[in-house]
């Protein structure tokens, strides 16, 4: 992430209104978003439309930001929640236009989009961990994806450090035999 203090600065000056600072704040983050993106959604078209997503919701959302806590744990919510209804997006796409993928070309599943016919193992495990244990999802995506601290993750997802590091050994142990390729 960029500079902490000077982000957090923009950020506070952006909620309360100030056109300037968003502008600055915007050009300040593109680029650590498209980073940030690719961690969910590999295929870099794909992270990159989440990442124009992600400053169109700190565009439209920068006022609801109050500072109870940092900006960048604010933000790693937004970004988490815009490439995973991409890649719900992404894969309603695909199931409605399969596309054609040639016999001869091989398709690394982990590395290919679900635009092209292929699905992305993480995101597939955190959408079933959504619908089997939906407590589950926010501490794993805080602290394995968004790399958060724990404190910061309990923070964010507002339960108590001990709930989270328990929840986080809990959704780990459910989402390590999908990502293996288990059922």
């Amino acid at each position: 992430m960029p500079d902490a203090a000077p982000t957090e600065e923009l950020a506070r000056r952006a909620a309360a209104g100030d056109g300037a600072a968003l502008e600055e704040l915007l050009a300040e983050l593109r680029p650590e978003l498209l980073r940030r993106c690719g961690r969910f959604l590999p295929c870099r078209e794909d992270a990159e439309e989440a990442a124009q997503d992600v400053l169109w919701q700190v565009t439209r959302k920068i006022s609801t930001f109050e500072g109870r806590s940092r900006f960048s744990t604010w933000l790693y919510t937004v970004v988490a929640n815009c490439c995973r209804q991409k890649y719900r997006e992404l894969k309603r796409r695909a199931a409605e236009h399969p596309a054609v993928i040639e016999p001869e070309r091989h398709v690394d599943p982990r590395t290919t989009s679900v635009i092209a016919g292929s699905r992305i193992d993480l995101l597939e495990a955190l959408e079933r961990l959504e619908r089997e244990h939906p407590h589950l999802v926010a501490p794993l995506v805080y602290r394995d994806i968004c790399q958060l601290e724990y404190a910061e993750a309990a923070e964010r997802a507002g339960i108590p450090l001990g709930t989270l590091k328990s929840r986080l050994h809990e959704a780990r142990r459910q989402v390590r035999p999908w990502l293996a390729g288990g059922a």
